[in-house]
């Protein structure tokens, strides 16, 4: 018997649909599409390309003589093909992306126009700085903004991603200690257990070894094991604040004041920034050092479809060690610092060859300043709204792994409530695909039992929020009804069906060949 969804549409919960298979392989107006390789056209080609002027004589061996392998299509072709393709994927454009501690939020396509403007699409970074005065200024701008938000007095623009962030920031930390004298007796980092994988991974890449900090009950560092850990022999702390768990470090103070007495450095991981921007300043809480992930908190592409963006902002103590290059305003206009013989003796040294991802600053200063303060702190309003909304809307059907007091940016659910239902946290992901929801960020934190963490972020509205929980909803009671072909098989509606994970993950296939006796490649 059918029911009303939230939309007006009929549905019929607790069943699934028994449908014949196509004899296309298409379903509906989605198309079956195979790889490219697998196509008709490998004695076509969709463009003419003009004779070359030389012979190639000049190349010696290098001239090829074989067929170059790979197919032609026309141009319909092509482009119907990665529509095709584009249709088999989920997107943030599409619905909503819940991957916890990933913010997968609506991009602003202001950004994206502002990006595309000449003058910061089409600039060298080997161009004299007298012509990039206007790019050049960006920088300095996004930097003061980055400084302003965090209460910090310098940043490092120029690491491409949060673990380059974390690389930044361990090696400002470890050429501090260099500089006195302490570095080879302080040799420790210390690590939440609930801490993201990148942190304790960062640390053994600079050299360090990881100890790992216990966490009490409620999912937040334990002070008294940090205190009983700390000691003339560590280096760092890292902490992610707010936390891996959705959590907010009520404790932040004191876990600073007992690492700098202690004579550590406070690295924070800034991932979770959007929950507290324009709210708190982590300066104001003793954080020494901390990476933003200018595509979470700024909305730039996950990664920008390239290069991503991970400025570092540094404490005092830790400015003199930022990494080559940065920009500096002077009576003859922006010029950049890049080497020691320029003011940056105490540099430890660069990390990227150039001067970082200018799409990233263009997305991520036009974000700032089209919301301005106001509208950054009411980023963080809604992205704390948004994940208590989902919390209280779920928590009954079921189980929140920290129940007590509000979460902030992500809600938290363990597997609690499946029990003895024969459905498991995989399981009920793969039944999320068939409802049209991308899965929830699975088994992560490590420290909660069959998580499940959801972070609905800042740009989804309450229709849009309702329309997710009512699936959420609909699949707990389905589990807890006995329903469990629906999530065994699931999922049954998207292009391709469940995947032998381990098998994949083991065996993965990582490159087409032609089938044995085929005479494809040499056509």
């Amino acid at each position: 018997m059918s029911t009303m969804n939230t939309v007006g549409r009929p549905t019929t919960p607790n069943r699934v649909e028994s449908k014949p298979a196509t004899l296309t392989g298409g379903r509906g107006l989605l198309q079956d599409e195979h790889l490219i390789f697998e196509s008709d056209g490998w004695g076509k080609t969709g463009v003419d390309l003009p004779e070359p002027k030389t012979d190639g004589a000049d190349l010696g061996d290098l001239v090829r003589r074989d067929p170059i392998g790979l197919p032609g299509l026309s141009e319909p072709e092509t482009m119907r093909h990665y529509v095709r393709l584009s249709q088999k994927n989920h997107a943030i454009d599409l619905a909503i992306y819940p991957l916890g501690s990933c913010t997968m939020k609506h991009n602003p396509r202001l950004n994206e126009k502002i990006a595309r403007l000449p003058g910061f699409a089409d600039i060298h970074p080997l161009q004299p700085t007298s012509t990039v005065q206007g790019a050049l200024e960006l920088m300095d701008t996004l930097a003061h903004w980055l400084k302003t938000l965090t209460g910090m007095p310098a940043v490092a623009l120029s690491p491409k991603a949060g673990a380059h962030g974390e690389l930044c920031g361990l090696m400002a930390i470890r050429a501090a200690h260099e500089a006195s004298g302490e570095h080879e007796k302080r040799r420790k980092v210390l690590v939440p257990t609930s801490a993201h994988g990148t942190n304790p991974a960062t640390a053994a890449f600079v050299g360090y070894t990881v100890v790992e900090v216990a966490q009490t009950d409620d999912g937040r560092v334990d002070v008294a094991d940090l205190a009983a850990k700390l000691g003339d022999d560590v280096a760092a702390i890292m902490v992610t604040n707010p936390n891996t768990c959705g959590l907010f470090e009520r404790d932040i103070l004191e876990i600073s004041r007992l690492t700098h007495e202690a004579g550590a450095y406070f690295y924070c991981d800034g991932a979770n920034f959007n929950a507290i921007v324009g709210r708190v300043r982590p300066g104001d809480l003793g954080v020494d050092a901390m990476h933003i992930n200018l595509h979470k908190t700024f909305s730039t592409p996950h990664g920008g479809g390239g290069p991503g963006a991970g400025p570092v902002v540094l404490s005092e103590a830790l400015a003199p060690f930022a990494p080559a290059p940065w920009v500096v305003h002077d009576a003859d206009g922006y010029r950049l610092i890049e080497r020691e013989e320029d003011e940056a003796e105490q540099a430890f040294g660069r990390l990227c060859a150039f001067q970082g991802q200018m799409g990233m600053y263009t997305r991520a200063l036009s974000y700032m300043m089209s919301h301005g303060s106001d509208g950054l702190r009411q980023v963080a309003e809604d992205a704390v709204l948004n994940a208590n909304y989902i919390k209280a809307r779920l928590s009954d059907v079921m189980s929140a792994a920290f129940p007590d007091g509000p979460c902030m940016h992500e809600a938290l659910f363990d597997d609690e409530w499946l029990k003895g239902t024969d459905v498991t946290t995989l399981d009920f992901a793969k039944a999320m695909i068939d409802e049209g929801f991308h899965p929830m960020t699975m088994y992560f934190p490590l420290v909660v039992h069959g998580a499940m963490l959801i972070e609905p972020t800042e740009t989804e509205s309450k229709q849009e929020l309702d329309r997710f929980i009512h699936a959420m909803r609909a699949l707990a009671e389905a589990a807890k009804a006995g329903d469990v072909d629906r999530f065994k098989g699931a999922p049954f509606h998207a292009p391709m069906k469940r995947l032998d994970e381990t098998r994949a993950a083991r065996s993965p296939v990582l490159r087409w060949t032609a089938p044995e006796g085929s005479n494809i490649a040499a056509e």
